[in-house]
């Protein structure tokens, strides 16, 4: 597959400590936030011709253990 890729912008999640303030929030929960964000924030892209979202994650635990950012 080749074709040319476009890096428009970036958003990060806040991060914590096991057991800590956001022990109770899903990791898919919390990347629709960051999603949603990254939306707002360039209104001229037309996320309609979107192919592909790359999500990055660390320091998996619990719940967290499953890569929510497989690439597929």
């Amino acid at each position: 597959m080749t074709g040319t890729a476009y890096l428009v912008d970036g958003v990060r999640t806040p991060f914590g400590r096991y057991g800590g303030a956001l022990a109770g929030v899903r990791p898919d929960d919390l990347a629709a936030h960051a999603i949603t964000a990254l939306m707002q924030r360039p209104p001229s892209v037309d996320f309609g011709a979107l192919d592909d979202v790359v999500l990055g994650c660390v320091n998996q635990a619990g719940e967290d253990n499953r890569n929510v950012a497989p690439r597929s």
